[in-house]
């Protein structure tokens, strides 16, 4: 356990040693610069905020292209001021392209955190988590629904009754006997035997009547 706090320690301290270097490095360029006062002492701060804007985009592993952009923007800015602070550039002249860069900072950092902090990073994986938990439901819902009920079958199909057959005709023995008389006349005038609808003419009754007559006649 000691060991452990140890070696916590030691990277601490380290830690604040790089950050301080760093951030005393970076408020000496930008004093030189031009930018005295409270504001020299606000650029170390915009671009150690800047850093970790970009590697907590990067750990959260969305967007990584934006991330590693803006963290080597970052990274460049922090590293050049501790080069340029190493005798390589004459701080009591600083150049005018130095000037435009400390100068024009301040707008780049806050475009930089604005499309870091307030994008939606996690809004593909949500919907990705929710279409993956909705399709094993549907899934199950479609494995317990009961198949459906068959079709009851097609009754038979029912055939008509036959018609019932016609009453038989009653005839009155004299309406044979006068038919008979017509049908002899007819066969002495033509030569050949009346048939039923002649008689029906002769007779005048309905076809029914007069098929029983004929009927009777033969």
């Amino acid at each position: 356990m000691r060991a452990h706090l140890a070696r916590v320690d030691a990277v601490l301290v380290q830690a604040v040693i790089a950050a301080a270097l760093s951030f005393a490095h970076l408020h000496d360029v930008a004093s030189a610069a031009g930018q005295d006062g409270w504001k020299a002492w606000a650029y170390p701060v915009s671009v150690d905020l800047l850093l970790v804007a970009a590697w907590r985009r990067l750990r959260s592993g969305e967007a990584k292209a934006a991330g590693w952009c803006w963290f080597l923007i970052a990274l460049a800015a922090s590293l050049g001021a501790n080069v340029a602070t190493a005798g390589l550039l004459d701080l009591d002249h600083v150049p005018a392209w130095l000037r435009i860069l400390v100068a024009g900072w301040p707008a780049v950092a806050f475009l930089g955190g604005t499309l870091l902090v307030h994008s939606s990073p996690t809004t593909h994986n949500e919907t990705s988590d929710a279409v993956g938990q909705e399709k094993p439901e549907d899934i199950e819902d479609q494995e317990d629904a009961p198949d459906p009920a068959p079709e009851p079958p097609a009754p038979p199909a029912v055939e008509p009754a036959p018609a019932p057959a016609p009453p038989p005709v009653t005839v009155p023995a004299a309406l044979v006997e006068h038919a008979r008389k017509v049908a002899a006349e007819h066969h002495a005038r033509t030569g050949t035997a009346i048939d039923t609808p002649t008689l029906r003419a002769r007779l005048g009754v309905p076809p029914p009547m007069a098929d029983a007559i004929a009927a009777q006649l033969t």
